[in-house]
């Protein structure tokens, strides 16, 4: 099937200003991109989509995603930990509900249940149920024992064996990013964002392993010590980073070829704008996003600066952060990190497309054709993105997920 989606500007996703032109889709990439008007007007297509001046650009990507984290813009959930069949609910639930806000993939940062994640991407890779492109993970490991972050859990015990067979498990049930977390957590244990979860003989046990079977590391890592372990186990992407010391940063940026870095402000954000009922105390989740965000707002930018690739994703799941808000990220990037609105757009699409390993995030021939028609400019204001309704086409793979207005086929 070829596709034509014309009267567009056209956002590539590399963060280069907007222009005039037309995709031609056939059947799920991208055939070509014409900025000809002439050209445009004598190209056949069985279908012919009229942007009406919008914004064509790719569909974001979430680089953060908890998708077992059940709350959502359509249901909120005032428990974290769910029955397992409400669990899968939710998570079905939450995989639609990000591509309906123009999420075409997600990296997942960690579940809250056993093999749900792998039959979820299964699912959603064979066209049974909506949602992103994902790469899945399984339970947030944290060592046995530890209280840092209530809802990490262990397999197979401790010490550097016990990692390997950790890694074979998650291998055998189709898992493709591991999520250690290796620091505490302030938010939900005061004062435990410096404690250390893993010894380095069980890092380097695990990112051996992981290599060896094709798998990547995600890490929940605050302390330059955290930060350390994970890049000497070769972690794909770093979490949060709050406490980045200068030879923490020097040694990210070191390997900015290899990493990506989410600093995760929605969480934050979000937790300061909570107002929760009187039996809920928030307090130690409000002073740790307090500090965090006071200190990310001098680390992201120079991150950013010295060419470490920052990407969107800030936890979204909780009931005071729900799954659906995940575009608010592209604000707080600009209004909090000093980004331009086109480089938030890039940070959620080419470097999210980077990070998933797929050609995706760009408006480039040869890419899959996930893109989304957006009603404004949102290379001026970001804000737009958050607005579902002005998201008047959502593409995934050359299918319509969600299908503007077409004109007829001439005679």
């Amino acid at each position: 099937m070829r596709q034509l989606i014309h009267n567009v500007r056209i956002f590539d996703g590399t963060g280069a200003a907007s222009v005039p032109g037309a995709v031609l889709i056939e059947q799920d990439r991208i055939a070509s991109i014409i900025y000809d008007e002439a050209t445009i007007a004598a190209t056949t297509a069985d279908r012919v989509v009229d942007g009406r001046g919008g914004t064509l650009m790719p569909g974001m990507i979430d680089s953060h995603t908890h998708l077992t984290w059940g709350s959502s813009v359509e249901k909120i959930y005032h428990q974290f930990i769910l029955p397992a069949d409400e669990l899968k609910v939710a998570a079905w639930r939450n995989a639609r509900v990000l591509l309906d806000h123009g999420f075409t993939s997600a990296y997942s940062a960690g579940a809250l249940g056993d093999q749900i994640e792998p039959e979820l991407a299964r699912a959603i890779a064979a066209g049974e149920t909506p949602g992103p492109r994902l790469i899945p993970s399984t339970l947030e490991r944290s060592p046995e024992g530890e209280e840092g972050v209530e809802t990490g859990d262990v397999f197979n015990g401790r010490g550097p064996q016990a990692m390997r067979d950790f890694v074979a498990y998650c291998a055998a049930q189709g898992v493709q990013s591991l999520k250690l977390v290796i620091s505490g957590e302030d938010a939900l244990k005061p004062g435990t964002s410096g404690d250390i979860l893993y010894t380095d003989e069980e890092m380097q046990a695990a990112g051996k392993a992981a290599k060896e079977a094709g798998l990547w590391i995600a890490t929940h890592a605050y302390s330059p010590r955290a930060i350390a372990l994970a890049l000497e186990a070769g972690a794909r992407i770093l979490y949060h980073c709050s406490f980045a010391d200068q030879a923490a940063i020097d040694a990210m940026v070191a390997k900015k070829d290899e990493i990506f870095y989410a600093p995760g402000p929605g969480v934050s954000v979000a937790a300061l704008e909570a107002s929760p009922p009187p039996h809920i105390d928030m307090s130690s989740m409000k002073a740790s996003a307090a500090e965090r965000l006071e200190l990310e707002a001098r680390l992201v930018p120079e991150l950013k600066r010295r060419g470490v690739r920052v990407l969107i994703g800030g936890d979204y799941g909780f009931p005071f952060n729900p799954n659906g808000r995940n575009a608010r990220d592209l604000e707080h990037f600009v209004t909090r990190f000093g980004f331009t609105p086109a480089e938030a757009l890039s940070a959620a699409t080419m470097l999210g497309g980077q990070l998933m390993g797929l050609d995706v995030g760009l408006v480039k021939t040869g890419y899959l054709a996930d893109l989304l028609l957006i009603e404004g400019d949102p290379t001026q204001d970001v804000t737009i993105m958050q607005d579902a309704s002005r998201i008047t086409m959502i593409m995934q793979g050359g299918r319509m997920h969600k299908a503007p207005v077409t004109e007829p086929i001439p005679a």
